[in-house]
């Protein structure tokens, strides 16, 4: 069974500012958490940030690139990225 993943309003405007290697990145994790669900231990510096919060590196360097997920509570298969950019702004 599938997951549904959607891009946060806040995700959406820092896609527009991203390189398009990382633009490329992103569109191939969200295919994979849609595969496969939100856990993605298979992708550079994995985490669970707690509770329903996974985040993972897009592309290492400088700058770092790191995306934000969280999956819907209960039985639903939801996941929302909540955040898409550096590595100095994101919301951990």
């Amino acid at each position: 069974m599938s997951w549904t993943v959607s891009v946060s309003t806040r995700a959406h405007k820092g896609l527009r500012k991203l390189p398009k290697a990382v633009r490329n990145a992103l569109a191939l994790l969200m295919a994979d958490i849609a595969d496969t669900g939100p856990v993605r231990g298979d992708w550079p510096n994995y985490g669970k940030l707690g509770g329903r919060r996974h985040h993972c590196h897009l592309r290492k360097g400088r700058p770092t690139y790191v995306a934000v997920w969280e999956e819907a509570a209960g039985n639903i298969r939801l996941v929302e990225v909540n955040y898409v950019g550096t590595h100095e702004k994101a919301p951990y």
